[in-house]
């Protein structure tokens, strides 16, 4: 299953309701920077969201590919044409709040982040995504998607992280980050990536790679959590779902809904 597949099946009400008789109520453009005491890098991401009923969908985009616009041309708009707008952020955020809206977030396994700083609520949300993983003294861990108390989370577990990133050039303690994925999915023995995977367009190489060579993946998702859900049992082998509102945005305590599987096809 590729994530076009996914959309066909939402299109033929194969997970529930036909999407046309949904409405976007809410569309948002978000757009934050962040940079975490005692770190050397600015984040600067920026999110397209969506609600359906109670269900938020979401999906972070590169900057300048959305314009602040889309929130008001949206807006109010059956569901089903937004799956079918051209702007792959968009229908990712759309099918990101149908799937969350027919089936809401409800793992066994949830860790609620405590209240406090960003620093606390980093460090406790990456140590959570860093406890899905199985990892010896000496496993190289591909890591899509930096976020350095991620990073730190993986090599205090005695990993060897391979960095990649489409905007950072290096690790706050400098160590070289990749802009290809094929550089890290060809010699890792299990990846980790964000759900940010799925608004670029690289998700389903990610997906087949790891598909193909056996070995775990696992997705980190504020972007298209239940989209990533999905994929579960289907190459996707763990989850950590964190549906709106993210860590980031909140000094409250906020859940992250952890899903695990041990098949890789």
């Amino acid at each position: 299953m590729t994530v076009d597949d996914l959309f066909t099946d939402v299109a033929a009400g194969r997970h529930g309701l036909d999407p046309a008789l949904l409405t976007a109520t809410s569309v948002f453009w978000l757009h934050h920077g962040t940079r975490l005491a005692g770190g050397g890098v600015t984040y600067r991401n920026q999110y397209v969201l969506v609600r359906v009923g109670g269900a938020f969908g979401a999906c972070a985009f590169e900057s300048g590919e959305l314009d602040p616009d889309v929130a008001g041309e949206m807006s109010g708009r059956p569901l089903s044409e937004l799956l079918t707008d051209p702007r792959l952020p968009v229908r990712i955020a759309a099918l990101d709040a149908y799937l969350g809206h027919q089936q809401p977030h409800a793992a066994d396994d949830t860790v609620t982040l405590p209240s406090g700083t960003p620093e606390v609520r980093a460090q406790a949300r990456d140590t959570a995504i860093a406890g899905l993983l199985d990892v010896e003294r000496g496993t190289k861990v591909a890591l899509i998607g930096v976020v350095n108390p991620l990073v730190a989370a993986i090599e205090d577990r005695g990993g060897t992280c391979l960095p990649c990133d489409l905007n950072l050039r290096e690790t706050q303690w400098g160590h070289p980050v990749t802009d290809s994925v094929s550089d890290v999915l060809d010699v890792a023995d299990t990846v980790v990536a964000t759900g940010m995977t799925l608004g670029n367009g690289s998700f389903d190489t990610i997906l087949a790679r790891c598909r193909d060579r056996e070995i775990p993946l696992t997705v980190y998702a504020q972007s298209g959590s239940a989209v990533a859900r999905a994929f579960l049992g289907r190459g996707v082998t763990a989850l950590s779902a964190e549906p709106f509102p993210f860590s980031q945005f909140s000094a409250d305590p906020t859940v992250l809904h952890r899903y695990r599987t041990g098949a890789y096809a």
